[in-house]
């Protein structure tokens, strides 16, 4: 499966198990991601990047991403879980 077969090129979301997910979700995910895992990261940048990873959470999980992918560092996958026992 190609990109396009997912989400056409013209079309910017698409629905993901019932959850409106925008194109980019998962590139914007891994983005803030690597700000989370940077030690030397302003803590500032690291609350911004943790708010938009929670507000893409229900999309991450429509997709599916944490089923098929284990997040690393070890800090961020606890966060994660602790997201998903306070979101569930």
């Amino acid at each position: 499966m190609r990109a396009q077969d997912v989400l056409p090129d013209g079309r910017d979301q698409g629905d993901f198990n019932g959850v409106a997910v925008r194109k980019g979700t998962v590139g914007a995910f891994l983005a803030n991601a690597r700000v989370c895992a940077d030690p030397r990261a302003p803590a500032q940048a690291v609350a911004e990047a943790r708010r938009d990873i929670r507000e893409a959470l229900p999309a991450l999980r429509a997709l599916g991403l944490f089923e098929v992918l284990e997040v690393r560092d070890p800090a961020l996958r606890a966060w994660l879980a602790a997201q998903r026992a306070d979101g569930e």
